[in-house]
Order: C-alpha cells, then structure tokens, then sequence
C-alpha cells in the first residue's frame, strides 16, 4: 500500500491556485489558496518558477517569448525574485496552461496544439500570442477556453 506522502504526489490538486502554483514551481506542503497566491506573485516569483513553466511548455516558449533571458539570469545570480511584471507574465501564462490541461485531460499535444495554431475567435493571433501580450490577452484565451468547453466556441 503506498504512503500517504506517495498519494499526496500523484493526486491531482483541488484548486486552481494550487495547480498554477505547481506550474510556477512554487512548493508547499498545502494547498495554496488565491489570496496566498496573489501574495507570492505580487512579491514576486522566484526564478525557478520560469523553470517550473519551461517544463511545461519548453524552455523556447518561456525564455525569451515570456521573459527576457538577461532578467532571469540577473535574478538567479542575484538569487533576487522577477520582478512583479515578469511574475504577473508567468501567472497569467500559467493560468491559460492549467485551464488548457484541463480542457484536454493532461494531454500535453492537444495543448501545445491549441497555443501554437491561430484561432479565428483571436483575429488570427495564436492563443499563445495573445496570452503572453497582457493580463487582457490571458483574459482573452481563458475565456475562449470556457466557451469552448460550454460548446459555444470553435
């Protein structure tokens, strides 16, 4: 029979903030709730959350399209947290990226596929694109997520 601390590894994290907080690399040993979320992004990431998304998405699509290589290695060096610009980028990114695992049940293709392909509902822009571009463009995506699962977007 497994441990306890094996199954609390494998199951899937309730809510959203602690799922996004586990894209962006940041570990605690409960769950995080919005509030304490908005409280890390807003002190500021960590760099090994640009780290925690590459493995999410590929170290191509995180730095440089998200944030600047130069920032990331002054913050490690420094051991000094993204500033709150570059965070607020990784959540909101982060946010698309979990709502897209949900959506296609971990099927990390099917996500890649869906950021990368232009939609028609963006004007043409990649949901990727538009993500990156603001909290707007995030805003954006997500909510062409929700149609789409609600059945009443392409």
């Amino acid at each position: 029979m497994p441990s306890q601390n094996h199954l609390a590894k494998t199951a899937v994290p309730a809510n959203e903030a602690t799922r996004v907080a586990k894209l962006l690399a940041i570990l605690r040993r409960r769950a995080l709730s919005e509030v304490d979320l908005a409280r890390c992004v807003s002190r500021g990431l960590p760099s090994t959350s640009a780290v925690g998304l590459s493995k999410a998405l590929g170290k191509k699509r995180v730095v440089g399209p998200i944030i600047p290589e130069a920032s990331l290695r002054r913050a490690r060096s420094s051991n000094t947290p993204l500033s709150k610009e570059l965070s607020e980028r990784l959540y909101e990114i982060s946010r698309v990226v979990d709502a897209l695992r949900i959506a296609y049940h971990g099927d990390q293709q099917a996500v890649d596929g869906f950021l990368h392909r232009p939609h028609v509902l963006l004007d043409g822009d990649t949901p990727f694109d538009m993500a990156r571009s603001s909290s707007a463009g995030a805003e954006a995506v997500l909510n062409l997520i929700r149609r789409a699962e609600a059945g009443v977007a392409v």
